[in-house]
């Protein structure tokens, strides 16, 4: 009912509220409360929306060849480049702490310009995961970085023409053999990072050929040319000459990512990747909505990189920001992230 003023019941009960407990700024009794949900740890536990479990985080990993110790990174704190036996105990180490997967990256002795490394039965990534097959089984997924750049000498993704550009198709020849050899070597899934056109369907077309048709690939399908990969060409001793810009893609576009990511389905990938993760939230949530396959993000040295240069500064809660960047990834879409925290962030999840 509306008296001759205009008030309402409504109106003149609020006021009476407010009047009551001495507040005029106080809520009407029966207004909205979303802070309710947020009183406590437990309820805030109990509604959480997005969660990560150690199943979700993905290890990489380096491992150099004729390494006598593990060689701490200067730009990574925390990341090593492994012995072949250091490799094997911090695999196990992120196992029993029930991270998903582990993505090796090896780090050669010798580089040539077709990187004749990378199908070498005997170089470092395959040996490096022959070793962890045996050791591992089938306790974790075991994956490989398929590219050729810690192998080549000039440090690109690829095979060089006369002129000095990637030559795309000579690139595919060799991706094949690497996949193969990788298979071989017993990684569960390959990891095509180069960002080659045709590069998905070539190796599954070599590895069906092989018999491999267990090995799945896990498509780096929308790899960005990001500034943020610095610390990582120091974990693999990149000798990269130039950059990447004409094969990974522009960080201004977002349709060309969804058309690449297309395209890798379409060729037959078993899981897509956007890399890196956090300035591309918005490509993980258009991947995520487009993909019938499990989507992964990479969570790059550079990202990591700054949470520790802040945090050594005294700028961030270290800890809470990990937590909170993964959970960021998790929430715009990706089902599995690799991060250098892998481990660390498995262990705390399990309260260790």
């Amino acid at each position: 009912m509306i008296d001759s003023s205009g008030d309402t019941a409504q109106t003149r009960a609020a006021a009476r509220h407010r009047a009551a407990i001495g507040n005029p700024w106080a809520l009407p009794a029966g207004s909205p409360r979303p802070r309710r949900l947020r009183t406590t740890p437990a309820m805030r536990r109990l509604v959480a929306e997005t969660r990560l479990h150690p199943a979700d985080l993905i290890l990489p990993m380096f491992v150099k060849e004729g390494a006598q110790d593990p060689i701490a990174l200067q730009s990574m704190p925390g990341v090593q480049q492994h012995t072949l036996d250091s490799l094997v105990k911090a695999a196990r180490e992120a196992v029993d702490a029930g991270v998903g997967g582990l993505m090796i990256f090896g780090v050669p002795e010798k580089r040539d310009e077709i990187g004749s490394g990378g199908t070498d039965p005997d170089g470092i990534l395959n040996v490096a995961l022959s070793r962890l097959r045996d050791e591992l089984g089938d306790d974790t997924v075991l994956m490989s970085d398929l590219c050729l750049d810690e192998f080549t000498s000039h440090g690109h993704c690829g095979v060089l023409d006369a002129q000095g550009r990637v030559d795309n198709d000579a690139t595919l020849e060799r991706y094949a053999d690497m996949g193969v050899a990788q298979a071989e070597a017993g990684a569960h899934l390959v990891g095509p990072s180069g960002m080659m056109d045709g590069q998905v369907a070539v190796i599954r077309r070599a590895l069906d050929d092989a018999s491999h048709t267990d090995v799945g690939i896990l498509a780096y399908a929308a790899k960005y040319a990001s500034a943020a990969y610095g610390p990582f060409r120091e974990a693999v001793e990149s000798t990269l000459q130039g950059d990447r810009r004409t094969y990974q893609q522009d960080s201004a576009n977002r349709t060309e990512a969804l058309r690449e990511v297309q395209l890798d389905l379409d060729e037959g990938a078993d899981l897509v990747m956007v890399k890196p993760a956090l300035p591309y939230l918005d490509i993980v949530r258009d991947v995520r909505e487009m993909s019938d396959v499990p989507v992964v993000a990479y969570q790059i040295s550079g990202e990591m990189a700054m949470i520790e240069a802040a945090a050594a500064n005294g700028w961030i809660d270290r800890d809470a920001m990990v937590l909170e960047m993964l959970t960021s990834i998790k929430r715009a879409g990706a089902q599995a992230v690799l991060t250098y925290y892998a481990t660390e962030v498995a262990q705390r999840l399990h309260g260790v």
